[in-house]
């Protein structure tokens, strides 16, 4: 068989007999004809057989010729197949992708997924904007948001990114020393609670789940947050009882800087969606799409 550095001469060969003569090849490949007769000759005369039978009116193979031009225009075949699956990395999406979301959703969902782009996509850039209101995600120019639950405005898309989030009531041991156990819902109002601001200056209202309904419990007492980290903190602060994503404070939980009381009353919310425009998803947008998805 050829040495490596005479594959150029089998390939211009495998043409001559594809296209059926050494005139129609030149042409093809853009070379001088004399250059692909020689190259050819030179290939018969170090494979020590003639591969090609030349005579004024065509060009025929001979036996040696026909098992080698089988055998090379396979292998071209499946170089050329190989070479053609790598278009993807050279197509590799690019641009920004602008998200937005929570405090919350970057640290726990957004930054440990899409770590992976440092290798997989180095030529998109992603903006993480930590807000914890909802935006008009159009009006503020982000290609996508994060939120807890399904329900988004009419002409998005949501897409699970996280698994159901189960809430925790939380309180230090100095916390429960002073003002003691509750041991239901209705028991929390005898309890400095540290609540959780919207932008619009409402309260989230905690929601508890009592014989299999819905109740809730309006937070009172000094402090009122907008983001769920800085709820932890306060609790664990001891200045009340916070009422958190449990994955928040697993840690204090286990080296018991902070005790859960009312598990059996929580509530396990819908988890993390990303929500999007149905229209003109880019190629960047869509493989941060597909990395986040469940």
């Amino acid at each position: 068989m050829a040495k490596r550095e005479n594959y150029n001469e089998l390939y211009l060969f495998t043409q001559v007999v594809r296209e059926g003569s050494f005139t129609a090849a030149a042409q093809r490949l853009g070379l001088a004809q004399s250059g692909i007769s020689r190259s050819v000759r030179e290939l018969e005369a170090r494979l020590g057989v003639q591969l090609l039978v030349r005579t004024t009116r065509k060009l025929s193979l001979t036996h040696a010729g026909e098992q080698l031009y089988q055998t090379a225009e396979s292998a071209f075949d499946t170089l050329d197949n190989g070479l053609a699956t790598l278009a993807h990395f050279r197509e590799t999406p690019s641009g920004t992708v602008r998200i937005n979301a929570s405090q919350h959703a970057i640290d726990k969902c957004l930054l440990p997924k899409l770590a992976v782009f440092k290798q997989r996509y180095p030529d998109i850039r992603l903006e993480l904007m930590n807000e914890s209101r909802f935006v008009d995600i159009i009006t503020e120019r982000f290609d996508a948001g994060v939120r807890l639950g399904p329900e988004v405005a009419q002409g998005m898309i949501a897409v699970r990114i996280t698994p159901d989030m189960e809430m925790a009531v939380v309180g230090t041991t100095e916390h429960f020393r002073r003002h003691g156990f509750p041991q239901t819902p209705a028991d929390l109002g005898g309890h400095p609670c540290i609540a959780y601001q919207f932008a619009d200056g409402s309260l989230y209202q905690w929601e508890l789940v009592v014989d299999g309904k819905s109740v809730t419990h309006r937070p009172e007492g000094q402090w009122a947050l907008s983001d769920s980290y800085m709820e932890a903190e306060a609790a664990r602060l001891g200045l009340g009882l916070a009422y958190v994503p449990v994955e928040l404070v697993a840690d204090d939980l286990e080296r018991g800087t902070l005790i859960r009381v009312l598990q059996r009353y929580s509530l396990r919310m819908d988890g993390l969606f990303l929500y999007y425009p149905h229209r003109n998803v880019s190629p960047a947008l869509r493989a941060v799409i597909d990395t986040l998805r469940i």
